[in-house]
């Protein structure tokens, strides 16, 4: 029996899996714990230091169009809404999303695929030229070269969320992708303090009704934001055909279990509201109930430079042959 190496973030919906509860014809899975999950990223897609790996999923896109030797799964454990990601400087006097251009936003790397959902959404939704605003990071990108020009590099040490409180930028993305960390995932990370919202001093949402804005957004379009999916070597596909199908099934036998015995995603508050705002479930797995946000996903990259104009529009070519019943 051959062991895979797969690193996943702290989801319950996969615990049954990583815990031998559920077994693969050929495979024993050997988990590896990587906090934060984000580390991990990079050192797959530059080292293929495991065997599986969650991937955000336009780091992946970006490393598939590099030649790296990676390819995926329709699995998505992790899925998000934006609009509430924003928040302005106590003094910027933003009002209304036009407001942002030719601003100075603060994100962690261009490439976070917050950045790019929170960019697409500024742009068909709100008209805003995002051209015309610098995007300030404080960390690197899993896959250098691509950033435009009017992206600038922190090179002080202080983090966002400093920059956010002094206004030295006008906005920021919140969590990972911005004001709740600072520099490149490492452990610990995440201890870094969000600038305190509200009150004259403190930041204020872009959005202030932003999960109503969030629903109406996917009900009118059906975009449900990915922000991960599962990758694996290249090599073990070529060696066993088979393998990439046996994990999807595994990974979907996981959910299931884990909703069997906390139905209503009871141990994830922020999946079950959303499970409540969409009508469903709020990480479904596959390549059909997934098209939408797949399509989406790949033009906004394209849009924003991170991928090239023919990056391929066949969304089963983004994944590993195999058999993917929604799930």
């Amino acid at each position: 029996m051959d062991k895979l190496t797969v690193v996943v973030g702290d989801y319950p919906h996969a615990q049954p899996l990583l815990d031998g509860d559920i077994t693969m014809d050929g495979y024993a899975v050997d988990p590896v714990e990587v906090k934060p999950v984000i580390g991990a990223y990079r050192r797959m897609i530059r080292d293929l230091e495991f065997d599986v790996c969650e991937l955000a999923p336009v780091s992946y896109l970006m490393a598939r169009q590099e030649g790296i030797p990676l390819t995926a799964v329709p699995v998505f454990l992790n899925r998000r809404f934006h609009h509430g990601d924003v928040q302005c400087a106590a003094n910027s006097g933003i009002r209304v999303p036009r407001d942002l251009e030719g601003r100075r936003i603060g994100v962690r790397a261009y490439s976070v695929s917050t950045g790019v959902w929170v960019r697409g959404v500024l742009r068909d939704e709100y008209g805003v030229d995002i051209d015309t605003i610098t995007w300030v990071v404080d960390d690197d990108d899993h896959i250098e070269g691509r950033v435009p020009a009017n992206v600038e590099r922190v090179t002080d040490g202080r983090s966002l969320g400093e920059l956010l409180r002094a206004g030295e930028i006008d906005a920021a993305l919140t969590g990972n992708a911005g004001t709740g960390r600072a520099g490149a995932p490492k452990a610990g990370w995440t201890a870094a303090a969000e600038p305190e919202a509200g009150g004259d001093e403190g930041p204020y949402p872009l959005f202030p009704e932003a999960g109503t804005l969030a629903v109406d957004h996917y009900l009118r379009k059906g975009v449900y934001p990915l922000h991960s999916l599962i990758s694996l070597r290249t090599e073990l596909v070529e060696r066993d055909p088979e393998l990439p199908g046996k994990l999807y099934a595994a990974f979907a036998e996981s959910k299931r279990r884990h909703l069997t015995a906390r139905p209503e995603w009871a141990a994830v508050p922020r999946l079950a509201r959303q499970a409540r705002d969409i009508g469903g479930d709020p990480v479904p797995y596959g390549i059909a109930a997934n098209e939408p946000s797949l399509t989406a996903m790949v033009r906004f990259a394209k849009e924003q430079g991170l991928l090239d104009a023919d990056f391929p529009a066949d969304l089963t070519a983004l994944f590993a042959p195999g058999d993917y019943p929604d799930a």
